[in-house]
Protein backbone atom coordinates (compact mmCIF):
# COMPACT_ATOMS: atom_id res chain seq x y z
CA UNK A 1 0.00 0.00 0.00
CA UNK A 2 1.00 3.51 -1.11
CA UNK A 3 0.74 6.72 -0.43
CA UNK A 4 -0.96 6.37 3.33
CA UNK A 5 -0.39 9.94 5.45
CA UNK A 6 0.41 9.02 9.05
CA UNK A 7 -3.55 10.54 10.10
CA UNK A 8 -4.77 7.73 8.44
CA UNK A 9 -2.25 5.05 9.22
CA UNK A 10 -2.91 6.35 13.35
CA UNK A 11 -6.67 5.93 12.61
CA UNK A 12 -6.20 2.05 11.05
CA UNK A 13 -3.98 1.18 14.02
CA UNK A 14 -4.38 2.63 17.32
CA UNK A 15 -1.99 0.87 19.03
CA UNK A 16 1.71 -0.09 18.95
CA UNK A 17 0.58 -4.29 18.68
CA UNK A 18 -1.93 -3.56 15.72
CA UNK A 19 0.39 -1.09 14.06
CA UNK A 20 2.97 -3.61 13.65
CA UNK A 21 0.39 -5.95 11.86
CA UNK A 22 -0.89 -3.45 9.81
CA UNK A 23 2.76 -2.28 8.87
CA UNK A 24 3.58 -6.42 8.28
CA UNK A 25 0.29 -6.57 5.80
CA UNK A 26 0.75 -3.72 3.91
CA UNK A 27 4.38 -3.60 3.26
CA UNK A 28 5.01 0.07 4.93
CA UNK A 29 7.88 1.72 6.66
CA UNK A 30 7.21 4.92 8.13
CA UNK A 31 10.66 6.72 7.84
CA UNK A 32 9.89 9.14 10.62
CA UNK A 33 10.81 9.39 13.95
CA UNK A 34 9.95 11.53 17.53
CA UNK A 35 11.40 15.54 16.65
CA UNK A 36 13.56 13.72 13.89
CA UNK A 37 15.90 11.76 16.24
CA UNK A 38 16.62 8.48 15.05
CA UNK A 39 15.33 5.64 16.91
CA UNK A 40 17.77 4.15 19.24
CA UNK A 41 18.26 1.13 22.02
CA UNK A 42 19.88 0.50 24.65
CA UNK A 43 21.65 -3.10 24.29
CA UNK A 44 21.72 -4.37 27.85
CA UNK A 45 18.27 -6.06 27.33
CA UNK A 46 19.32 -8.18 24.56
CA UNK A 47 23.03 -8.88 25.95
CA UNK A 48 22.39 -12.60 26.18
CA UNK A 49 22.85 -12.57 22.09
CA UNK A 50 25.71 -10.40 22.72
CA UNK A 51 27.15 -13.42 24.98
CA UNK A 52 26.38 -15.94 22.95
CA UNK A 53 28.62 -14.19 19.68
CA UNK A 54 25.67 -12.95 18.01
CA UNK A 55 26.02 -8.89 18.05
CA UNK A 56 26.04 -8.57 14.30
CA UNK A 57 23.23 -10.78 14.03
CA UNK A 58 21.46 -8.57 16.83
CA UNK A 59 22.30 -5.37 14.77
CA UNK A 60 20.70 -6.47 11.36
CA UNK A 61 17.45 -8.04 13.01
CA UNK A 62 17.57 -4.20 14.69
CA UNK A 63 18.30 -2.51 11.57
CA UNK A 64 15.58 -4.50 10.12
CA UNK A 65 12.91 -3.18 12.34
CA UNK A 66 14.02 0.76 12.36
CA UNK A 67 16.62 1.01 14.93
CA UNK A 68 19.43 3.33 13.73
CA UNK A 69 21.64 3.58 16.63
CA UNK A 70 22.59 2.21 19.65
CA UNK A 71 23.64 2.90 23.17
CA UNK A 72 26.11 0.02 24.47
CA UNK A 73 27.43 -0.69 28.19
CA UNK A 74 31.19 -1.20 28.63
CA UNK A 75 32.91 -4.05 28.10
CA UNK A 76 35.16 -3.91 31.75
CA UNK A 77 32.26 -3.54 33.81
CA UNK A 78 29.45 -5.28 32.20
CA UNK A 79 31.22 -9.05 31.25
CA UNK A 80 28.19 -9.99 29.50
CA UNK A 81 29.89 -7.12 26.63
CA UNK A 82 33.55 -8.38 27.03
CA UNK A 83 33.56 -9.67 23.29
CA UNK A 84 33.13 -6.00 22.43
CA UNK A 85 36.42 -4.85 24.11
CA UNK A 86 38.38 -4.66 20.80
CA UNK A 87 36.59 -1.52 19.90
CA UNK A 88 38.09 -1.34 16.15
CA UNK A 89 36.26 -4.71 15.48
CA UNK A 90 33.26 -3.56 17.44
CA UNK A 91 32.81 -0.52 15.18
CA UNK A 92 33.51 -2.73 11.99
CA UNK A 93 30.46 -5.06 12.94
CA UNK A 94 28.13 -1.51 13.53
CA UNK A 95 29.89 -0.19 10.01
CA UNK A 96 28.74 -3.50 8.14
CA UNK A 97 25.55 -3.00 9.66
CA UNK A 98 24.64 0.57 8.88
CA UNK A 99 24.33 1.03 12.88
CA UNK A 100 25.92 3.80 15.09
CA UNK A 101 27.05 3.35 18.74
CA UNK A 102 26.84 6.90 20.08
CA UNK A 103 26.24 5.85 23.65
CA UNK A 104 27.75 4.07 26.39
CA UNK A 105 27.03 3.19 29.89
CA UNK A 106 30.25 3.28 32.44
CA UNK A 107 30.01 1.75 35.74
CA UNK A 108 31.11 4.29 38.24
CA UNK A 109 34.05 2.47 39.46
CA UNK A 110 35.54 1.56 36.14
CA UNK A 111 35.40 5.25 35.99
CA UNK A 112 37.14 5.62 39.15
CA UNK A 113 40.02 3.10 38.27
CA UNK A 114 40.16 2.90 34.23
CA UNK A 115 38.97 5.94 32.75
CA UNK A 116 41.30 6.48 30.68
CA UNK A 117 41.06 3.11 29.17
CA UNK A 118 37.50 3.63 28.53
CA UNK A 119 38.12 6.76 26.68
CA UNK A 120 40.59 4.76 24.14
CA UNK A 121 37.77 2.05 23.88
CA UNK A 122 34.86 5.00 23.27
CA UNK A 123 36.63 6.65 20.56
CA UNK A 124 37.76 3.53 18.86
CA UNK A 125 33.92 2.54 18.75
CA UNK A 126 32.87 5.92 17.70
CA UNK A 127 31.02 6.81 20.41
CA UNK A 128 30.50 10.64 21.20
CA UNK A 129 28.28 10.12 24.47
CA UNK A 130 29.03 8.18 28.16
CA UNK A 131 26.02 7.72 30.51
CA UNK A 132 25.89 6.41 34.06
CA UNK A 133 23.17 3.98 35.16
CA UNK A 134 23.66 5.34 39.23
CA UNK A 135 26.43 7.50 41.07
CA UNK A 136 26.17 4.71 43.92
CA UNK A 137 25.74 4.58 47.19
CA UNK A 138 29.43 4.38 48.29
CA UNK A 139 31.97 6.90 47.57
CA UNK A 140 35.45 5.54 46.06
CA UNK A 141 37.33 5.34 49.50
CA UNK A 142 34.42 3.54 50.66
CA UNK A 143 32.11 4.99 52.69
CA UNK A 144 28.14 4.77 52.27
CA UNK A 145 25.87 7.28 50.88
CA UNK A 146 22.74 5.89 52.52
CA UNK A 147 21.89 4.79 55.07
CA UNK A 148 18.39 2.91 56.07
CA UNK A 149 17.82 3.16 52.25
CA UNK A 150 17.77 7.45 53.20
CA UNK A 151 20.70 9.86 51.82
CA UNK A 152 21.36 13.26 52.67
CA UNK A 153 22.25 16.43 51.07
CA UNK A 154 25.48 16.80 51.24
CA UNK A 155 26.02 13.15 50.51
CA UNK A 156 24.10 14.03 47.04
CA UNK A 157 26.51 17.23 46.79
CA UNK A 158 29.37 15.10 47.37
CA UNK A 159 28.30 12.38 44.44
CA UNK A 160 27.60 15.06 41.91
CA UNK A 161 31.23 17.01 42.69
CA UNK A 162 32.39 13.29 41.79
CA UNK A 163 30.66 13.27 38.94
CA UNK A 164 31.29 16.98 37.54
CA UNK A 165 34.73 16.15 37.66
CA UNK A 166 34.77 12.63 35.55
CA UNK A 167 32.64 14.74 33.00
CA UNK A 168 35.08 17.57 33.08
CA UNK A 169 37.46 15.23 31.51
CA UNK A 170 34.87 13.13 29.39
CA UNK A 171 34.47 16.69 27.84
CA UNK A 172 37.97 17.03 27.19
CA UNK A 173 38.30 14.43 25.40
CA UNK A 174 35.22 14.83 23.08
CA UNK A 175 32.67 13.40 24.86
CA UNK A 176 29.44 14.30 26.13
CA UNK A 177 28.20 13.22 29.74
CA UNK A 178 24.81 12.04 31.08
CA UNK A 179 23.48 11.03 34.00
CA UNK A 180 21.00 8.05 34.24
CA UNK A 181 18.76 7.65 37.12
CA UNK A 182 18.55 4.14 39.33
CA UNK A 183 19.25 3.06 42.71
CA UNK A 184 21.05 6.39 44.73
CA UNK A 185 19.67 8.76 42.27
CA UNK A 186 16.13 7.31 42.66
CA UNK A 187 16.36 7.58 46.79
CA UNK A 188 15.17 10.40 49.00
CA UNK A 189 16.67 12.46 52.04
CA UNK A 190 15.57 11.78 55.50
CA UNK A 191 13.08 14.91 55.42
CA UNK A 192 11.30 13.24 52.21
CA UNK A 193 12.77 15.05 49.52
CA UNK A 194 13.40 13.21 46.45
CA UNK A 195 17.41 13.05 45.37
CA UNK A 196 17.02 12.93 41.91
CA UNK A 197 16.18 16.99 41.37
CA UNK A 198 18.93 17.87 43.54
CA UNK A 199 21.05 16.12 41.39
CA UNK A 200 20.11 17.88 39.07
CA UNK A 201 20.42 21.16 40.18
CA UNK A 202 23.83 20.48 41.50
CA UNK A 203 25.62 18.65 38.37
CA UNK A 204 26.92 21.18 36.01
CA UNK A 205 25.06 22.01 33.04
CA UNK A 206 27.84 22.45 30.83
CA UNK A 207 29.19 19.28 32.13
CA UNK A 208 26.59 16.87 32.49
CA UNK A 209 23.11 16.44 30.74
CA UNK A 210 20.60 13.72 32.24
CA UNK A 211 18.69 10.56 30.80
CA UNK A 212 15.51 9.78 32.05
CA UNK A 213 14.63 6.34 32.64
CA UNK A 214 10.92 6.40 31.59
CA UNK A 215 10.17 3.71 33.89
CA UNK A 216 10.73 5.33 36.56
CA UNK A 217 8.29 8.07 36.46
CA UNK A 218 6.65 6.51 39.58
CA UNK A 219 10.36 7.10 41.85
CA UNK A 220 10.91 10.50 40.70
CA UNK A 221 8.19 12.05 38.88
CA UNK A 222 6.57 13.26 35.54
CA UNK A 223 9.32 13.87 33.00
CA UNK A 224 7.44 16.59 31.41
CA UNK A 225 7.27 18.28 34.56
CA UNK A 226 11.66 17.91 34.39
CA UNK A 227 11.92 18.71 31.06
CA UNK A 228 10.10 21.99 31.68
CA UNK A 229 11.34 23.12 35.16
CA UNK A 230 14.85 21.97 33.64
CA UNK A 231 15.14 23.74 30.20
CA UNK A 232 18.07 22.37 28.30
CA UNK A 233 19.21 19.52 30.93
CA UNK A 234 18.19 16.54 29.71
CA UNK A 235 20.24 14.91 26.81
CA UNK A 236 18.84 12.06 26.59
CA UNK A 237 15.87 9.03 27.41
CA UNK A 238 15.33 5.48 27.99
CA UNK A 239 11.78 4.49 26.99
CA UNK A 240 9.97 1.90 28.51
CA UNK A 241 6.01 1.44 27.94
CA UNK A 242 3.77 3.27 31.45
CA UNK A 243 1.25 2.68 33.33
CA UNK A 244 0.75 6.17 34.06
CA UNK A 245 -2.60 6.09 36.25
CA UNK A 246 -0.80 4.85 39.31
CA UNK A 247 0.85 8.00 40.05
CA UNK A 248 3.82 8.23 42.50
CA UNK A 249 4.58 5.82 44.95
CA UNK A 250 4.77 7.22 48.00
CA UNK A 251 8.02 4.75 48.83
CA UNK A 252 10.82 4.04 47.15
CA UNK A 253 9.85 0.37 44.73
CA UNK A 254 12.20 -2.02 44.95
CA UNK A 255 14.70 -2.85 41.72
CA UNK A 256 13.20 -4.81 38.49
CA UNK A 257 14.33 -8.23 38.41
CA UNK A 258 16.76 -7.76 35.52
CA UNK A 259 18.56 -4.84 37.29
CA UNK A 260 19.21 -6.75 40.65
CA UNK A 261 20.80 -8.99 38.43
CA UNK A 262 22.97 -6.36 36.92
CA UNK A 263 27.25 -6.44 37.18
CA UNK A 264 28.34 -4.04 40.01
CA UNK A 265 27.84 -0.78 38.46
CA UNK A 266 24.65 -0.53 36.44
CA UNK A 267 21.95 -0.16 39.17
CA UNK A 268 24.39 -0.97 42.39
CA UNK A 269 24.32 0.90 45.32
CA UNK A 270 20.75 2.48 45.36
CA UNK A 271 18.89 1.10 48.29
CA UNK A 272 14.91 1.55 49.08
CA UNK A 273 13.99 4.87 50.85
CA UNK A 274 11.11 3.09 53.17
CA UNK A 275 8.37 5.54 54.51
CA UNK A 276 9.14 8.57 52.61
CA UNK A 277 6.44 10.75 51.42
CA UNK A 278 6.89 12.74 48.27
CA UNK A 279 7.78 16.41 49.50
CA UNK A 280 9.29 19.41 50.05
CA UNK A 281 12.36 20.82 48.47
CA UNK A 282 10.78 22.26 45.36
CA UNK A 283 10.59 18.40 44.23
CA UNK A 284 8.94 18.31 41.07
CA UNK A 285 6.54 15.40 41.58
CA UNK A 286 3.66 15.20 42.07
CA UNK A 287 1.82 13.68 45.27
CA UNK A 288 1.71 10.00 46.06
CA UNK A 289 -1.31 8.49 43.46
CA UNK A 290 -1.41 11.42 40.95
CA UNK A 291 -1.53 11.04 37.11
CA UNK A 292 1.86 10.92 35.61
CA UNK A 293 3.15 12.28 31.74
CA UNK A 294 -0.84 12.64 30.97
CA UNK A 295 -2.09 9.19 31.41
CA UNK A 296 -5.58 8.09 30.46
CA UNK A 297 -7.51 4.80 31.40
CA UNK A 298 -5.80 2.27 32.76
CA UNK A 299 -4.16 -0.67 31.52
CA UNK A 300 -3.06 -4.28 32.72
CA UNK A 301 0.65 -4.95 32.92
CA UNK A 302 3.48 -3.54 35.15
CA UNK A 303 5.19 -0.49 34.56
CA UNK A 304 8.92 -0.56 32.83
CA UNK A 305 9.83 -2.95 31.03
CA UNK A 306 13.54 -2.15 31.46
CA UNK A 307 16.44 -4.20 30.89
CA UNK A 308 13.78 -7.16 28.98
CA UNK A 309 12.06 -7.92 32.25
CA UNK A 310 8.54 -7.76 30.75
CA UNK A 311 5.83 -4.92 31.00
CA UNK A 312 4.14 -2.43 28.50
CA UNK A 313 5.73 -1.13 25.29
CA UNK A 314 5.50 1.79 24.12
CA UNK A 315 2.52 3.11 22.79
CA UNK A 316 0.07 0.47 24.29
CA UNK A 317 -0.02 1.90 27.60
CA UNK A 318 -1.07 4.94 29.57
CA UNK A 319 1.29 7.69 28.75
CA UNK A 320 0.77 10.42 26.64
CA UNK A 321 3.72 10.50 24.83
CA UNK A 322 3.41 12.88 21.88
CA UNK A 323 3.14 15.42 25.10
CA UNK A 324 6.33 14.38 26.49
CA UNK A 325 8.02 14.59 23.19
CA UNK A 326 6.88 18.04 22.93
CA UNK A 327 8.42 19.04 26.64
CA UNK A 328 11.44 16.99 25.43
CA UNK A 329 11.86 19.88 22.91
CA UNK A 330 12.15 21.86 25.67
CA UNK A 331 14.21 19.45 28.04
CA UNK A 332 16.95 19.63 25.32
CA UNK A 333 16.42 16.09 24.17
CA UNK A 334 19.41 14.73 21.69
CA UNK A 335 18.91 10.87 21.83
CA UNK A 336 16.91 8.03 23.37
CA UNK A 337 16.67 4.41 23.49
CA UNK A 338 14.03 1.78 23.70
CA UNK A 339 15.24 -0.42 26.48
CA UNK A 340 13.03 -3.53 26.58
CA UNK A 341 12.87 -7.00 25.67
CA UNK A 342 12.94 -7.70 21.87
CA UNK A 343 9.54 -8.21 21.12
CA UNK A 344 8.85 -5.06 23.17
CA UNK A 345 11.36 -3.56 21.40
CA UNK A 346 9.49 -4.18 18.18
CA UNK A 347 6.11 -2.90 19.10
CA UNK A 348 7.63 0.02 21.03
CA UNK A 349 9.57 0.72 17.57
CA UNK A 350 6.59 0.73 15.24
CA UNK A 351 4.95 2.81 17.30
CA UNK A 352 7.01 5.69 17.54
CA UNK A 353 7.69 5.45 14.25
CA UNK A 354 4.05 7.22 14.39
CA UNK A 355 5.37 10.21 16.16
CA UNK A 356 6.73 13.03 14.62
Amino acid sequence: MAGISRREFIGKTGSASAALAFMAANGIKLAANPLGIPIGSQTYPHRARIVAGEFAALLKDMKSIGIEQIELCDPFNYKEFASLADGKTARKMLDDAGIKAISCHVGIGIYRKQHKEVLNWAQAVGLTQLSTADLGGTTKDGRSRLSGGLTTADWIKEAADEYNAIAKVSKAAGFATVLHNEGFCNSRTADGRLTYPILVEALDPALVGMQFQMSSMSSVGNPITYFTIYPGRFWSAHMQGVNATAGMRATMPPPLPDKTAAPAGRGGGGGAARGAAPAGGGAPAPAAGAPMAGGAAAAGGRAGGQGGGGGLAVGEDTVDWPRVFEAAKIGGLRNFFVEQAWDLTVKSVAYLKTLS
